[in-house]
């Protein structure tokens, strides 16, 4: 650089001084884009803007910093922001909006972080498999407040037909939660859950039981298995004659086993105390006693996957192919209604918290009911003398 270019520079930075302006911030418009310009900061820092009139008031929107756009790159933005704002679009509500209500995206990992500690650890365990498989790409860009109730519906009608109904609706309940917290910690306003008023997708029926003959077999390759597979045919005979939810046996520690009954300390519906009939105490009598702290059962794998992969095997040879593993306490409340035991005494024996969940085994006990009703009706005859 010679020294007639240096001094020609110089020259032309102190020229662009306007006097009295120095540590003021100050703003340079185009003559022939109106409304765009270019903002110089105290700090010589340049950014280009638009200022333009916006519902009855002039607002001035940062497109970017004139280190990083080109001026034909920022009046292209600017020319497109103008066609926007001529269309009825505020282009600053989105940034504005960002200030103060969170995406979909932050605010699941903010739910996450705050509501992850209060749940059970299989709680924790479902819900996790639950956010990277369904929640995490659900609103992609979007705000929460931008999901509508139409949108919950698609989602939830989308998720249905890919990974099935029961999926579709453990999500939605997750999803229906999350946006419950968002109105009570104020992001949303009341009454604007998105997921509330979405029709779940009708469960499986509850009408699958044992008939006399497939106890029978299952039984039989229950003793098949006892001396090849003692934990298994253990944890399915105790699920049979217990009525217990899986996860209540196979998270069972020695400390909860006390005489005839188990005190269990966690549960789906909190602490409960599950009563041994002699041959449940006799199932868990034939296994080797650890510690207190100890599971009662204990695998190489995951227990789950164990269980699971023997009753598959177990309800082929049984000839029961179509009975889930839960069914089996659905079969334990049935033989209860059978016995003429009252529905609040069965929802103790499951652990219901709400007797109204043990009302759907209500049906079953039609057939008593009847054979009542028709004793009855003799002995009123035969005293009344009714031919």
């Amino acid at each position: 650089m010679t020294s007639y270019d240096l001094k020609r520079i110089l020259a032309e930075e102190l020229a662009r001084i306007v006097p009295g302006d120095a540590g003021k911030r100050r703003t340079k418009f185009d003559y022939v884009l109106p409304g765009f310009g270019e903002r110089i900061h105290p700090s010589g820092r340049k950014s280009y803007v638009l200022q333009r009139t916006m519902g009855g008031k002039q607002r001035l929107i940062t497109i970017g910093d004139a280190a990083i756009l080109t001026e034909r790159i920022a009046k292209d933005v600017a020319r497109r922001l103008i066609l926007r704002i001529e269309l009825g679009q505020n282009p600053a509500d989105k940034k504005q909006r960002g200030k103060r209500t969170p995406t979909y995206a932050s605010f699941l990992r903010h739910y996450w972080e705050v509501a992850a500690p209060t749940w059970k650890p299989s709680t924790l365990e479902i819900h996790d498999i639950y956010r990277r498989t369904h929640l995490e790409h659900a609103f992609a860009g979007k705000f929460i407040d931008e999901i509508s109730h139409a949108d919950a519906v698609r989602w939830h009608a989308k998720l249905t037909r890919s990974a099935g109904p029961g999926a579709a609706n453990r999500a939605m309940e997750i999803l229906k939660a999350m946006f419950g917290k968002a109105e009570a910690w104020g992001y949303l306003p009341e009454h604007s859950n998105p997921f509330r008023g979405v029709k779940r997708n009708k469960g499986r029926k509850i009408e699958r039981f044992l008939s006399q003959a497939e106890m029978s077999r299952l039984g039989e390759a229950l003793a098949r298995h006892r001396a090849d597979k003692p934990n298994e045919v253990a944890i399915i005979s105790l699920l049979a004659l217990t009525g217990c939810r899986r996860g209540e046996i196979l998270n069972l520690a020695w400390g909860e086993v006390q005489g005839r009954k188990l005190k269990l300390t966690d549960t789906k519906t909190g602490p409960r105390v599950v009563w041994l009939g002699k041959e449940a105490r006799a199932v868990i009598d034939r296994l080797p006693r650890r510690r207190s702290h100890e599971r009662v059962f204990q695998f190489d794998v995951l227990p789950v996957s164990a269980i699971e992969w023997f009753w598959r095997m177990l309800r082929v040879e049984a000839g029961i192919e179509d009975v889930r593993l839960h069914d089996i306490r659905h079969n334990y409340a049935s033989l209860a209604v059978r016995n003429s035991e009252t529905l609040p005494m069965i929802g103790r024996l499951l652990g219901h918290k709400d007797v109204r969940t043990t009302s759907r085994y209500a049906h079953l006990d039609d057939h008593n009911l009847h054979a009542a009703s028709q004793a009855i009706g003799c002995t009123i005859c035969e005293r009344m003398a009714v031919p």
